[in-house]
């Protein structure tokens, strides 16, 4: 096969010369306008990749495709190697079109096309071959994760060329502050990259999902992804622990909620321990004063729930609920104070007191009102009277004294018509 194939490539390049030295006579002068265009041809890898070479102004010239090892591939429409990859797809005077199939790596290289003038001229292609990069892997993650955990991921990648980048998103927001490898493979060819991802968890991170993107020419614009779900297990609380750092865990929560703010003598009450966190804290210890409860026949406990039937004095003290999950233990505490249920409808009920101070607030105003406008009004009508007996004692006689009180009161009517 190596033989007969070795006499193919030697009959089509005597064949070639051949021919050129034939027309070389006649030519030279023409040929000097006559140029092989190519371009330069990228692929995907597994793709076809079509190489053409033309000739704008060809006196029945000989046109020929050859390989990066300079073997010839075909020679006008004569394929010169057996390869079923490799098919003609155009051939005239003025172009020459071949295409490769399934291209692998080591297909990558520079392509001659020769157009056979007196001296042959050649025009070069270079075949780029792109590697695809393996669907990303995500590493480092171990369900569950305890908050306040420093917690590292790695997205790794093989096979790109070239070399792949990787981009990381939480909550569809990129993070830009990671790590970056690139490694050449075995082949020397392609590249495995990863991206190594640093950062500290808290409960807000529970559920969220962390994609690591690989974007490459070969891709089309269609990255591709890997995702993570992270899953962190927490203890609720709505404050941090005094002078704890920032990487410490919150400070756990529990409150407990009495199902009445009043608790009466005879009637039942439910005290519901609160403890939210992740996983659940399940089930909760209840005590009271610091031992456990003194009438379990009464004092009945249900998952959160501690359930007191028949309230009495006895039951007053301080009663405590304990929950524990795998992030730690947290309690709260509830003094319960049993009420006489006669003493607490007379305080619910309308304050009669308030509502008689109200009222003799009011009568005691109204009095004073009365009072000043009376004084007010007396003053008035005595100044009146005055100044009526003062025009009479003036008067030397009856009938003078008479007349002076009259233009006295009339004085004072106008006066007092005036005053109004």
């Amino acid at each position: 096969m190596i033989w007969k194939r070795s006499a193919v490539l030697r009959f089509y390049s005597v064949c070639g010369l051949l021919l050129q030295a034939a027309a070389s006579k006649n030519k030279v002068k023409g040929s000097q306008g006559q140029f092989p265009l190519t371009q330069n041809v990228t692929v995907v890898e597994g793709g076809t990749a079509i190489l053409t070479c033309r000739v704008d102004q060809n006196d029945n010239t000989s046109l020929q495709w050859s390989n990066p090892a300079q073997q010839t591939l075909y020679f006008d429409d004569k394929k010169a190697l057996r390869d079923n990859r490799i098919e003609l797809v155009r051939a005239s005077w003025h172009e020459l079109s071949i295409s490769v199939s399934d291209v692998s790596l080591s297909d990558e290289g520079q392509y001659t096309c020769s157009l056979f003038t007196m001296p042959v001229k050649t025009s070069k292609a270079y075949l780029t071959v792109l590697g695809v990069p393996e669907k990303p892997q995500i590493s480092g993650f171990s369900s569950p994760v305890m908050e306040g955990d420093l917690m590292q991921l790695t997205c790794k990648t093989s096979g790109s060329k070239p070399a792949a980048d990787i981009r990381w998103f939480k909550n569809d927001k990129e993070i830009k502050d990671v790590k970056y490898l690139k490694e050449e493979d075995a082949n020397r060819k392609t590249f495995t990259v990863s991206s190594t991802l640093d950062f500290r968890v808290d409960r807000s991170d529970d559920g969220v999902a962390v994609i690591c993107r690989v974007d490459h020419e070969s891709l089309n614009a269609t990255p591709q992804v890997a995702m993570q779900v992270l899953e962190i297990h927490y203890f609720f609380s709505t404050t941090m622990k005094e002078n704890a750092k920032p990487e410490q865990p919150y400070t756990p929560s529990v409150k407990i909620i009495p199902s009445t703010p009043f608790p009466q003598e005879g009637q039942p009450l439910i005290l519901t321990c609160e403890s939210k966190g992740k996983p659940l804290p399940e089930p909760v210890l209840w005590t009271k004063d610091g031992g456990e409860l003194p009438d379990p026949d009464r004092m009945v406990v249900s998952g959160r729930e501690l359930n007191i039937l028949f309230l009495n004095k006895t039951d007053n003290g301080t009663y405590r609920c304990e929950a524990t999950n795998t992030i730690g233990q947290s309690s709260a505490e509830y003094v319960l104070i049993v009420h006489d249920p006669n003493a607490l409808a007379g305080q619910t009920g309308p304050d009669h007191a308030l509502i008689g101070g109200i009222v003799a607030v009011v009568v005691f105003v109204t009095l004073c009102s009365i009072f000043l406008l009376g004084r007010y009004l007396a003053r008035h009508k005595g100044t009146y009277l005055t100044n009526e007996a003062k025009g009479a004692e003036d008067a030397p006689d009856a009938d003078t004294a008479i007349i002076n009180a009259e233009g006295s009161q009339v004085n004072a009517e106008e006066k007092k018509e005036y005053f109004i």
